[in-house]
């Protein structure tokens, strides 16, 4: 440290026939690009190290980059102030200035450091399994935790830097001697903020829903693509994103079907004639259950739920390890089963039928509600009595 202040010494002696300003702004400049190509040259060989062997620690570092970066120039023009002939409010005011960006500095490094640790820390988890409800519900603890403790780690930041300022805090401790009706006034006014800060911590610690889950919100099912500090995306089953803030899984009723696992019962209509072989219908339908690709191996069942008017109401049972096995599974028993009653049974599918009586007197047929029946034109009788 002691030589490159020696070399700015140096060079500002060379450099005496300028004016200060200019000499000043000159070893500020070439001290600010040493840091930058002693930083770049670092990384480069940290990358050459690194890449094939321990990739995660090469992605560490460049998490850090910006980090590294700007604690490098912030040394460099340290150690290059008592060198340049800076005038006594210039030093002052430069002074001022770094003294803010090192608090800046902090505050990046402590929010890189626990996003660097909560990243190590979810390594362990998976989310892309089926059962990957542990994996989800770490990964949402971890997520919304994180940016309460962002907003927290820019606020205290924001704080400090303000309190640099002699009037700002004069301010501050006038505030606090006379908090009465401007601290409801704040109150009032950040309430949502606040709101929604304490909602997110609420929800990672009680987890009502978790990041991948299947809800139904608002009559819309989706599955819970994001969780920030103030709202939650999902994801539709059309790819809308539908937002929604933190407080409304916190006061409004809403459905979580991935809540304990996420393997799901699916179900499935399928409406029938009277007539319809019931018990050959489950068999076909446990066949096809138990050769597709999304069921789980757990639940299969067909039931008779309702029998109406003119069909009756078929009810099957399947489980899956997720929702979207589920939909899929669903939609593939529907579509095999009407292809075999089709194929096998077709005076199984629904039919509207119709008595039709005879009236003793004028000969004429009658339907089952007493209305006489138009009688067919003579020559279109004799017709097909000549084609029989």
């Amino acid at each position: 440290m002691d030589l490159i202040r020696n070399a700015l010494t140096s060079l500002k002696l060379w450099l005496d026939w300028l004016p200060d300003q200019v000499v000043s702004l000159l070893i500020l400049l070439l001290a600010g690009a040493i840091a930058y190509s002693l930083h770049k040259s670092v990384r480069k060989l940290l990358r050459a190290m690194l890449a094939e062997r321990y990739p995660y620690i090469l992605s560490v570092f460049t998490q850090m980059r910006g980090v590294t970066r700007l604690g490098l120039l912030i040394l460099a023009i340290v150690i290059a102030i008592p060198a340049a002939p800076l005038d006594p409010a210039t030093a002052d005011w430069l002074g001022r200035l770094l003294l803010i960006a090192v608090i800046g500095l902090i505050g990046w490094v402590a929010i890189t450091a626990l996003n660097i640790a909560a990243d190590l820390y979810l390594r362990q988890f998976r989310i892309d399994t089926d059962d990957n409800l542990l994996a989800r519900k770490h990964l949402t603890q971890v997520r919304v935790l994180m940016r309460a403790a962002d907003v927290l780690v820019v606020i205290v930041t924001v704080g400090a830097v303000l309190m640099t300022f002699e009037p700002v805090r004069q301010y501050g401790v006038s505030l606090f001697a006379s908090a009465g009706v401007a601290g409801i006034v704040a109150g009032l006014a950040a309430r949502p903020v606040l709101s929604n800060l304490f909602a997110g911590v609420q929800l990672a610690m009680t987890q009502p829903i978790r990041i991948d889950d299947a809800v139904i919100v608002e009559n819309e099912w989706g599955t819970i693509e994001e969780i920030t500090s103030t709202y939650v995306v999902v994801r539709l089953w059309d790819w809308r994103r539908m937002i929604v803030p933190l407080t409304y899984f916190i006061e409004k009723p809403f459905q979580n079907w991935t809540r304990e696992t996420a393997a799901l019962i699916g179900s499935a209509m399928i409406y029938v004639d009277y007539g319809a072989p019931v018990e050959t219908i489950r068999k076909k339908f446990e066949e096809i259950v138990k050769q597709s690709k999304h069921w789980d191996g757990r639940v299969v069942n067909l039931q008779v739920t309702e029998a109406r008017e003119r069909t009756v109401e078929l009810r099957c049972l399947m489980s899956a390890r997720s929702a979207g096995h589920a939909f899929d599974l669903r939609c593939e028993v529907r579509e095999k089963l009407i292809e075999f009653l089709q194929s096998e049974y077709p005076e199984a599918l629904p039919r509207q039928r119709s008595d039709v009586t005879l009236d003793s007197k004028a000969g004429n047929p009658r339907h089952a509600s007493g209305q006489p029946q138009a009688k067919a034109p003579k020559k279109a009788a004799r017709k097909a009595a000549g084609r029989r």
